[in-house]
């Protein structure tokens, strides 16, 4: 009976929801294939128009033979020229024989035959696809052979001739010519072993056995800490996510699935939490275990507290858009996990230990919201938030961050808190909250909150593609109704962009009418803690948020966390209230348990019990901090 294994679920994951991997990064510092510093650099130098630090990125990979790092570094840059080709043509004039150049431009050719054709199946492509496909990959060929021969050594340009192959429908004779080069240059590469095995598998022109048998004879030939280790569990994903093969089916492909989870999971404990070089098997291995079941819910989330902020496009892409599918599972699994947690226990909490990646918790992105209400009315709504937050007026606005709270706040699970407080202090309300983000890498973004749910999501990367300009116009719409702008274009404008996120962010919250941006936002983590006018509105449990709520007249602002607190009780109350609770607990026990004893004392006595239970425990809650315990 799964629908009442799910109701007896609910008040566990009620309960536990917030709490159970409430360590992991928040939704909005979640990043897809992110680059690090240097390719950052690179990017968004490329995305002026300036090819130099791509250039002399490249050429630092070759010269010191970094051949992993060069695959890495060549399809970002290919990537991002699909959309923005100008400094790569500005390369490629200035330097029609540079290796690198003439590189990125192999593997751009191969991207821009695999955009016409999709990444559909192949009963799924229009007969015109196909044609102007291979029509595309006719044109890749001489440019991969110049790229080979201008670098011998380099086994990039045969991880591309694989995939040309691949899509060529080339015979196996080819693909085992490219594979007899790329294995002779660097036998232990894994951008062409990836590329091999997905020639292998059984949608193209091999077959599971086929595919299994080369991903476990490359791990068992790898050197320890290899990520080669992770090739059979990319077989396994390709094998029962691809393919759909369900569990059962074939036990000896279920048992070498079941290795490759294992030889995973060795893997990736060599590396360390948030290491970017493990976020691709790591990546796979969260959703094989989340696929294993309930069994596997603790390992699941394990994984995705070491994949850390590093989302990667596969393979999520084939379950729809990669990042909001990663942040789906990652939901999913915690809510799992809560409704496996005792409702009576407390969930358990990782130790801290080293991340491998500057810190994850550095990666939070910096947010600020702007409510277009008056402080009374936005504070009086942030009573039942269930979070902590620092208000402050701006003009006929309210500025708001989240406060300081001691414990996990209330919310969607993995969505970040001020997202979450904004979707409650719309909810049932008329005014909209647009959340302002500033995260790592010069990324800005902005999302819409109205009524209760996030209406629309932007974000200025500069590494990122330009968005499409049907993507730009409907969240221009969509902010345009929200704020009461006439004409949307001028926001489509700045959306449609990735140069300089600060100023476009800047001049987006100008164009919607709202108060300029406080000094320092970005910048410091709380830029409202200063300012004399900001007042606190302290995390509060759904009852005290109630009876503040109905105790606050219109225009009026809710109790102050900050004003002195009562004096403390004296010891002949508490002593009164324990000796009522251990007489009144156990008499109203006795009550239900005995049947010579009514039921309207039973009634009395449980009353009674609860009533100086509750005043006990609001006395500790005052007695900790407040209502809600400090902002």
């Amino acid at each position: 009976m799964p629908f009442l294994s799910s109701l007896a679920a609910l008040p566990r994951v009620m309960r536990h929801g917030a709490a159970v991997g409430a360590d992991l990064p928040p939704d909005a510092a979640v990043v897809l294939d992110a680059p690090d510093a240097p390719l950052q650099a690179a990017l968004t130098a490329a995305g002026a128009g300036d090819f130099g630090p791509a250039r002399a990125l490249l050429a630092a990979t070759r010269r010191d033979a970094r051949w992993e790092r060069r695959d890495g570094d060549v399809a970002k840059l290919a990537g991002f020229a699909l959309h923005n080709p100008g400094w790569l043509h500005a390369w490629l004039d200035a330097e029609p024989d540079d290796p690198d150049a003439v590189l990125v431009k192999a593997d751009l050719c191969i991207r821009q035959a695999w955009e016409v054709r999709s990444g559909a199946r192949a009963e799924r492509v229009a007969h015109d696809q196909f044609q102007a496909f291979f029509a595309l990959l006719g044109d890749a060929a001489p440019v991969i052979r110049r790229a080979a021969e201008l670098n011998p050594a380099d086994p990039v340009p045969w991880r591309i001739a694989l995939t040309h192959a691949r899509g060529s429908q080339a015979p196996r004779a080819v693909f085992d010519a490219h594979w007899e080069e790329a294995a002779a240059r660097a036998p232990c590469h894994y951008g062409c072993h990836v590329s091999a095995l997905q020639y292998l598998c059984r949608k193209w022109y091999g077959s599971h056995e086929e595919m299994f048998a080369f991903a476990e004879r490359a791990a068992d030939q790898a050197l320890p800490g290899s990520r080669l280790h992770a090739l059979p569990l990319l077989a396994a994903v390709e094998y029962r996510v691809v393919d759909g093969v369900r569990e059962g089916a074939d036990p000896a492909f279920d048992a070498r699935a079941e290795a490759a989870v294992r030889r995973a999971l060795d893997l990736s404990a060599s590396f360390a939490p948030g290491d970017p070089e493990a976020a691709g098997f790591r990546n796979h291995l969260a959703l094989m275990l989340l696929l294993a079941g309930d069994g596997r819910t603790e390992e699941a989330l394990e994984a995705f507290r070491a994949t850390g902020v590093h989302a990667t496009r596969l393979p999520w892409a084939y379950f729809g858009d990669p990042r909001e599918q990663f942040l789906t599972f990652r939901r999913a699994v915690r809510t799992r996990a809560a409704a496996r947690t005792p409702f009576f226990s407390r969930p358990s909490v990782p130790a801290p230990r080293p991340s491998g990646d500057a810190g994850d918790a550095d990666r939070a992105p910096r947010t600020l919201a702007v409510c277009a209400a008056p402080l009374p009315e936005v504070a009086e709504a942030a009573l039942l938030c269930r979070t902590g937050l620092l208000l402050a007026p701006e003009g006929a606005h309210t500025l708001v961050e989240p406060g300081r709270d001691p414990e996990p706040p209330a919310g969607r699970p993995g969505a970040d808190r001020l997202t979450s407080a904004a979707e409650s202090l719309t909810a049932g309300e008329k005014w909209p909250v647009l959340v302002l983000t500033a995260a790592d890498g010069g990324r800005r973004g902005v999302t819409l909150v109205r009524r209760g749910a996030a209406r629309a999501v932007h974000q200025w990367d500069p590494g990122a593609p330009v968005p499409s300009h049907e993507e730009a116009d409907r969240t221009a719409r969509a902010l345009a109704d929200a704020f009461g702008v006439a004409d949307p274009r001028p926001l489509t404008a700045l959306l449609r962009g990735t140069d300089d996120p600060v100023r476009r962010q800047a001049d987006l919250v100008a164009a919607l009418g709202l108060p300029a941006l406080p000094p320092g936002f970005g910048d410091r983590p709380r830029v409202l803690a200063d300012r004399p006018d900001a007042r606190a509105v302290a995390r509060r449990g759904l009852a005290a948020g109630i009876r503040d709520t109905l105790a606050t007249g219109p225009g009026e602002l809710p109790p102050d966390p900050r004003e002195p607190a009562p004096a403390p009780l004296p010891a002949r109350w508490w002593a009164l209230r324990v000796l009522g609770l251990l007489v009144f607990a156990p008499a109203a026990v006795y009550a239900w348990w005995s049947p010579q004893v009514g039921a309207v004392r039973a009634v009395l006595a449980t009353v009674a019990a609860l009533y100086v239970g509750g005043q006990l425990a609001d006395a500790l809650r005052r007695r900790r901090g407040g209502p809600g315990g400090p902002a």
